[in-house]
């Protein structure tokens, strides 16, 4: 989630900032927003999704990342801290700190009640901006429930909502499968 602005600063500073932080934050037009934390159903929800896919994607050239991989969205300016990102072939980072991530493939967000507008809206327009972006997927936390958005070759998104645990989302960008009920394992929901 992310709270009112800290502070304010030029991209460099800010980077220079979270680097030496113990605490993430996101950075927007020279803003800084603290991130605060997440549920126990968040966290399990984000484990489940980056380790299903570690293993769909463990012989491939893909990299999958959980919670600290900041992506940078050169477009708006926006530095992010998406729950789950998948990179496939090359990694391209902003630095040699290998810390800002440009070029991500598929990016999960975990919702929330206070995340959740955000991450559906605003934040949604500015991934739509990263070229390489091909899937965008929220997973509910109160439901067995995952709306999944895929990059068309004419730019568009189209959205299919998945329903319950025995769904599996077929996850084209990186020829991967999630199944909600691994997805949602440890939870009653």
């Amino acid at each position: 989630m992310r709270a009112a602005a800290e502070m304010t600063c030029p991209p460099a500073e800010y980077l220079a900032f979270e680097r030496s932080s113990a605490e993430k934050h996101e950075y927007l037009a020279g803003e800084v927003f603290a991130m605060t934390g997440a549920s126990r159903a968040h966290n399990l929800i984000a484990l489940s999704v980056a380790s299903e896919l570690r293993r769909q994607l463990k012989q491939r050239p893909c990299q999958v990342f959980a919670n600290d991989m900041r992506v940078k969205v050169d477009a708006s300016g926006l530095y992010t801290y998406p729950d789950v990102v998948v990179v496939c072939g090359a990694a391209r980072f902003e630095d040699e700190q290998i810390d800002t991530l440009l070029n991500p493939t598929l990016i999960v967000e975990v919702l929330s009640d206070s995340t959740e507008a955000y991450d559906r809206g605003e934040k949604f327009e500015h991934y739509r901006k990263l070229a390489s972006l091909s899937e965008y997927l929220l997973v509910a936390q109160d439901r067995p429930h995952l709306d999944q958005f895929v990059r068309q070759a004419d730019a568009q998104w189209l959205l299919t909502e998945w329903h319950g645990r025995s769904a599996t989302v077929p996850l084209s960008s990186v020829a991967a499968a999630l199944a909600l009920d691994e997805v949602y394992d440890k939870l009653e929901v």
